[in-house]
């Protein structure tokens, strides 16, 4: 069983309330709990399904994120699974349903405030599309944003709608099928409240509401306490509306002593709510992307980004050579990659990035790449990086091989804020020669370009000769593997002689010690005192291996617990970096306060503001220390009072509990603060061919004048924006980006843009990363048809024990009507046999034989744009004749004739 402390999230702030994202609840009932409710299920749900179609047991030893991923795994789990990934994704879909209270906190739709039923129907039925859209083209990452944004809204129905005080204990499941009417809605004219002078009456709603079962709900006011005469108010201290009769209000976000049982079964109807949307949407997915989107899959991500041009014949070789060895070494294991991912670049072309998670696919593709053209001039490289950086999963290890300098040096900025937003570690495989790194203007590029970005991403810059290149993989294979993480991180420029501590424990396996510079020499100690330096190749603590400017330290695997230090000294700039594999990792975000209706933490999409800080990486050491707070689910807020100078990252310690060993992580991606801000919030999907207006603020605490403002996207999408703006110190300058994809883009591509905002004088920026989907506009809301036409089950025997030898069968016909056609037809229960006919055809016949021990079957059919249909047959004894089980309203399913027959 993995350690308590095994995954930490770890939240930064300066001040504020410690209260989490507060709707619905206040107390243990949040939009986070609920949305966690409902995601761990529908994930244990999916796995135990995946686990029975593939014949494996699905047995997890609790609830947990690392317990479910372990479990989930299966077969390929043998060893130590970190559930990073899972978390990780569990918290983007957090951040981004917490973010909608600070983004939208005025719009009514959002939060079906103000009668806005129709309205925020509509946005959950455009981000439901969005979601199957982006999952279709497995964009993993903006499905899950645009998850977390639906959830959200449709929580909030249950709390702020008076649909409990109705009386109703379930679902309005018209609010995801939107061929379903919303009904019986009170229209703007009809009083629905009673005046409450105390704001805390238990009841408010009038009788002829609660007897006619007018659906209404409180009306918001941030700004104005104007509202539609009669009409409920939300209720709370931001809203004015609640002062103006009727006061009070009907919210059921606070469990108070007056809402006791509504509050309770708001909730209980929200998690239901979102279950019901989640299964909607993996059955649309499939069991296997469902859980992709969910970052249930092996750590480790295989990403290559590789230069073709003519004089790189040997490097891709070299990189053709490590890949087979990673496929073929790591099948099984549970370090086999969950992806593969290639990006050649040449000049002027670079790209496509080719991605998938079959290892033989990437040996064809990779088999592909031949070196020609370019010659021996700077290339391509950032731009095929920044496709890597956005098609890549977060926290992903990305390998560039390259013998020449950028030649695209403009993208830097913006590489290093792709690197801070999605966390990834790049590192560098340099084979040009030494003298093509010398700068010939300020603005030229050089090899020193790839250094700071391997060393701002927490990477590794190796420069080694074409010869010494396959000697320089061996990190590749390091750090392809589960479950990796960064005990110590340290650069220093220049070099100086220092000796650095570090601390290992337990759970600790695989360690490995990476230096990279020149003129390096060094003595390493463990905790006992034995000593092992540069010039001993396998020593007492490990063996040594030196190439190109990389030294390559792994330790043995006897008991290595307790504090070591390392002693470097060189006059030449160098790094130092320790890893390991380990279950105890942590997750972290840097967050702001924000206040209104429901104040709550929102993470910061750029640079922290000068108000947060921790740990230097490059220069004289400055530990910023930190006072902690628990937020309960695994959350720790923690506040700080001075921040270090330029670059640093975030260290923690502490002690596992199970083996009460110290622990020391550190993260690998550095940060630095800024005095501008720059916000944008994403609030719709783009269509093909219409321009898309962004909003977006701008603010200084620095010194007021003109700042320019850059913005990059990486499909080349046609762009206009104001490329200055005049800032107040202060006070926030609002701005508008339009964007316009092409006709012809295909529904569910995703769309990184990248923001920036900088001075004048070039000191202060800060950037802002937001991912846009482009979703055909849908028009079918409707889902396909079953017609039973028979079953014939007369082999069946009554006694359940003697069903061994014999089968039924059942045929049914499925069409779409006048929708966009059927996708797909699958079975989700039954172990038996589906075949169907051509699924171009206006009716398409499906034959199902099973053993009658296989006593069910539901059939899930999903049309073009993703609408799901559902049919649920069972032919177990019952007191009646076999019959069809409806899941309407997602399924209509017509009996026609269901008999028994004798051989």
């Amino acid at each position: 069983m993995a350690s308590l402390l095994g995954i930490a999230l770890l939240t930064l702030a300066l001040s504020g309330p410690t209260s989490a994202f507060v709707p619905i609840g206040g107390g243990a009932s949040t939009h986070t709990s609920i949305t966690g409710t409902a995601l761990l299920q529908k994930v244990k749900e999916t796995c135990q399904a995946v686990a029975a179609a593939g014949g494996y047991e699905f047995n997890p030893t609790g609830l947990s994120a690392e317990e479910l991923a372990q479990a989930c795994l299966g077969p390929t789990a043998t060893g130590e699974v970190s559930a990073a990934k899972f978390v990780s994704a569990l918290q983007e879909i957090y951040i981004q349903n917490g973010l909608v209270d600070r983004d939208f906190v005025n719009s009514a739709p959002h939060h079906f405030n103000s009668e806005a039923f129709l309205e925020g129907r509509g946005l959950i039925t455009e981000g439901v599309g969005t979601i199957k859209a982006n999952i279709r083209k497995k964009n993993f990452q903006a499905a899950r944003e645009t998850l977390g944004r639906v959830l959200h809204t449709l929580q909030d129905f249950y709390s702020h709608s008076n649909w409990v005080d109705l009386g109703f204990t379930g679902t309005y499941i018209n609010l995801i099928q939107p061929s379903l009417p919303l009904q019986n809605l009170a229209d703007i004219y009809t009083a629905t409240c009673s005046d409450c002078a105390s704001g805390t009456c238990s009841s408010s709603i009038l009788p002829n509401i609660l007897k006619e079962k007018k659906l209404t709900s409180g009306y918001m006011g941030i700004f104005s306490n104007a509202k539609p005469k009669g009409k409920c108010s939300h209720g709370g201290a931001s809203d004015l509306t609640g002062t103006a009769a009727p006061r009070g209000g009907i919210s059921k976000d606070e469990r108070r002593p007056d809402n006791v049982a509504l509050h309770t079964a708001a909730v209980k109807a929200a998690t239901e709510a979102s279950l019901e949307l989640l299964e909607d949407i993996r059955s649309a997915a499939g069991d296997k992307d469902f859980l992709r989107m969910m970052g249930i899959a092996r750590s480790s991500v295989v990403c290559f980004v590789i230069d073709t041009t003519g004089s790189m014949s040997d490097d891709i070789e070299e990189a053709r050579s490590i890949v087979y060895e990673i496929i073929d070494s790591k099948k099984g294991t549970q370090d086999e990659p969950s992806e593969y991912i290639l990006v050649p670049f040449n000049d002027p072309e670079f790209g496509p990035i080719i991605k998938t998670t079959n290892p033989d696919e990437m040996k064809t593709e990779i088999s592909k790449l031949k070196a020609n053209g370019g010659g021996d001039t700077p290339e391509m490289c950032l731009s095929g990086l920044q496709l890597a950086l956005t098609g890549a999963p977060t926290s992903s290890s990305i390998y560039v091989f390259t013998d020449a300098t950028a030649k695209d040096i403009a993208l830097k900025d913006t590489i290093i804020a792709l690197i801070r937003s999605t966390r990834s570690k790049v590192s560098f495989l340099m084979t040009g020669p030494l003298s093509r790194r010398r700068r010939r203007s300020l603005r030229a590029a050089s090899f020193d370009d790839y250094k700071e970005l391997a060393l701002a991403s927490g990477g590794q810059a190796i420069h080694v000769s074409k010869a010494q290149l396959p000697q320089a993989t061996d990190i590749i294979l390091d750090t392809s593997t589960s479950a990796l993480v960064t005990v110590l991180h340290r650069a220093r420029n220049p070099g100086k002689q220092e000796i650095f501590p570090f601390m290992l424990d337990e759970s600790l396996k695989n360690i490995t010690i990476y230096i990279t510079g020149t003129g390096v020499t060094f003595t390493l100690t463990n905790p006992a005192g034995v000593s092992q330096n540069h010039n001993e190749a396998s020593g007492k603590l490990g063996s040594i291996k030196s190439v190109g400017n990389l030294w390559r330290i792994r330790l043995n695997a006897d008991k290595q617990t307790g504090n070591w230090q390392i002693n470097i000294n060189s006059n030449q700039p160098y790094t130092l970096k320790v890893t390991g594999q380990s279950m105890i990792t942590f997750i972290y975000d840097f967050v702001e306060s924000f206040e209104g209706p429901h104040p709550g933490y929102a993470v910061l999409r750029g640079r922290p503001l000068e108000d947060i800080g921790l740990v230097t990486v490059s220069g004289p050491e400055t530990v910023s220390k930190g006072k902690t707070s628990d937020m309960g689910n695994g959350d720790i807020l923690v506040t700080v009072d001075a921040i270090p100078e330029g670059e640093f990252v975030i260290i923690l310690k502490g002690t596992d509990k199970l083996s009460q060993s110290e622990f020391q992580r550190q993260s690998t991606t550095q940060m630095s603060i800024s005095k501008v801000s720059i916000q944008a919030a994403v609030d719709s999907s783009m269509e093909p061919g219409k321009a898309f207006e962004l909003s977006f603020t701008v603010m200084t605490q620095g010194p007021s004048g003109q700042y320019f403002i850059s913005a990059r996207n990486d499909r080349g999408y046609l762009m206009s924006f104001s490329q200055s703006l005049t800032l107040t110190t202060g006070e926030y300058t609002n701005s508008t980006l339009t964007i316009t994809p092409p006709t012809n883009t295909a529904s569910g591509t995703d769309v990184t843009l990248t923001m920036e905002a900088k001075s004048s004088s070039g000191v202060d920026s800060n950037f802002v990363v937001l991912r846009l989907s482009v979703v055909t506009k849908i028009t079918d809301f409707y889902q396909p048809l079953c017609e039973v036409v028979s079953v014939l089950a007369g082999d069946c025997p009554k006694d359940v024990s003697q069903c061994g030898p014999f089968q039924w069968e059942l045929m049914a016909n499925l069409t779409d009507g006048n929708g966009t056609g059927i996708e797909s037809i699958s079975l989700r229960q039954g172990n038996g046999t589906l075949l169907t006919t051509d699924l171009t055809a206006a009716i398409i016949q499906a034959n199902y034989t099973a053993s009658c021990c296989s006593q069910i079957v539901e059939l899930i059919a999903v049309d073009k744009v993703g609408n799901v249909g559902k049919c649920f047959y069972s032919i177990a004894p019952s007191a009646g004749p076999p019959a069809v089980t409806l899941s309407l309203p997602l399924w209509l399913c017509l009996l026609v004739s269901a008999f028994v027959t004798k051989p």
